[in-house]
């Protein structure tokens, strides 16, 4: 089974973490199931950017982001050339190295 490495997160994941991730799930369900509560306004439609997060490693591996993501992609804070939206970005066979960014454009939060 692949690896999913979140690298440490001031506050989602301090320690950072790295955990076993069945294929074809996808980054955020991942996150989720091991306690790593990535904001995720849109409840995993691909119609915000509070997921987004940079794969460091084995981004290649990771199906071509859709028109709808890359459009929503344009809109994160902090983008970079390997970023993705967590709800959109499946795991594969390669292990992942991920980031969360600091910030995200929550216009509303879940956790009040």
């Amino acid at each position: 089974m692949p690896k999913v490495t979140f690298l440490p997160h001031q506050t989602l994941c301090p320690e950072g973490l790295t955990v076993e991730a069945a294929p074809h799930s996808t980054i955020l369900d991942v996150a989720l199931e091991n306690d790593i509560h990535i904001e995720h306004a849109c409840e995993k439609s691909c119609a915000c950017t509070t997921c987004h997060v940079i794969v460091r490693k084995g981004f290649q591996s990771l199906e071509e982001a859709e028109d709808t993501e890359e459009d929503m992609l344009d809109k994160a804070w902090g983008l970079e050339p390997d970023s993705r939206l967590s709800c959109q970005a499946w795991v594969e066979d390669e292990d992942l190295v991920v980031e969360i960014p600091k910030y995200t454009l929550n216009q509303v939060s879940e956790h009040g």
